[in-house]
């Protein structure tokens, strides 16, 4: 208790110093949080955001929005704003992101221009945030404190990345695009449906699908059926194979963990598909998905077990990284994730 109280402490601290910096430049030396009611105080085109931590009151066309997880990146770009600065869920490159389309995974690409590295989505660095002058921040619900810190800086909206369509609509909100994110919404439940009938002939073929999270096969791991790795493929049809005891350690945790020796018992799916996990950091990767699904294609390769299961045998084990179909729940990643589908389960 002791380290999480220091932990909070150096985080006002830090924020202060920051404030006192962005302040000597004031003479009056009016706080931030006051400056700016009084710059919107003025503003009719304010609209009120509901999300996790309360409300927050946003006016005007936010135009530096500070992002703190690829999820809500995700959003963002698919309702067509950029961001000036990003933490992203797992720190694979240091420092600012010059080149996005190269160092940010899946989503670099739709990014036009340079942006700040603010740190990891739940650690981020206050300093960087500051820095850039934000006029909107999306952050994670779960820490009341930093919440509290972030708000001081700009209008801040705390979100459970677990609930992609709320959180969509209250970026949208923030952003004054409403009507934009009800048509991503619908336009992406049209895509979903055109797709289940392209996948209706595979599933009557081979209905039963294994899904599971693994690294290198030393445990799998499974997650909850209203996942989106998991939600996506039994709105195509299929139906999900799994063991009876999994039980979760805590709410929206993945499901505890099973040693591979226990493969035989699910030995009755008719496909599976192997979530790959890599968290390892270092240098850049150049290819995002040979960095996920290297080292777990290998060992599916060279374990006895795996390989003695039915659909090892007729070549029905398909790899997709976590990391696609886990961070990006909205419109942008399920289309990737149908795209991953379609090019693997529909190729002849």
């Amino acid at each position: 208790m002791d380290g999480f109280r220091c932990m909070k402490m150096l985080l006002w601290v830090r924020f202060l110093v920051v404030a006192a910096i962005a302040l000597g430049a004031t003479a009056s030396c009016q706080s931030q949080a006051n400056r700016q009611e009084i710059s919107t105080s003025n503003r009719t085109d304010c609209r009120t955001v509901e999300h996790k931590a309360g409300e927050t009151e946003v006016c005007g066309q936010p135009e530096r929005i500070v992002v703190l997880g690829d999820y809500f990146l995700e959003s963002l770009l698919s309702l067509g704003l950029q961001p000036v600065a990003f933490a992203g869920v797992v720190a694979f490159h240091q420092g600012d992101y010059d080149n996005p389309s190269q160092q940010i995974p899946y989503l670099g690409n739709r990014i036009e221009q340079s942006i700040a590295n603010v740190g990891t989505a739940y650690e981020p660095s206050i300093e960087a945030i500051a820095k850039v002058q934000p006029d909107l921040i999306v952050a994670n619900h779960g820490d009341s404190e930093l919440y509290e810190i972030l708000s001081q800086i700009a209008p801040t909206i705390s979100l459970n990345r677990f609930e992609p369509k709320t959180n969509l609509k209250a970026i949208a909100v923030a952003v004054n695009r409403s009507g934009q994110a009800e048509q991503l919404l619908t336009e992406t439940e049209q895509r979903i449906n055109a797709a289940r009938k392209t996948f209706a002939p595979v599933v009557a073929q081979n209905p039963k699908l294994l899904l599971f999270y693994s690294g290198q096969l030393k445990q799998i791991v499974f997650d909850a059926p209203d996942k989106p790795c998991y939600s996506l493929p039994q709105e195509l049809g299929f139906q999900l194979v799994s063991l009876p005891e999994l039980e979760r350690s805590q709410p929206n945790s993945p499901l505890t963990p099973i040693s591979i020796e226990k493969l035989p018992q699910l030995n009755d799916a008719d496909l599976i598909i192997v979530l790959g996990i890599n968290l390892e950091k270092g240098k850049q990767p150049d290819n995002f998905d040979h960095h996920q699904l290297s080292k777990i294609k290998q060992a599916w390769q060279e374990n006895a077990i795996a390989q003695s299961l039915d659909a090892s045998k007729v070549g029905r084990v398909y790899f997709i990284p976590a990391y696609l179909c886990g961070t990006f729940p909205g419109a942008i990643g399920t289309e990737l994730y149908l795209e991953e589908l379609e090019q693997q389960l529909l190729s002849p």
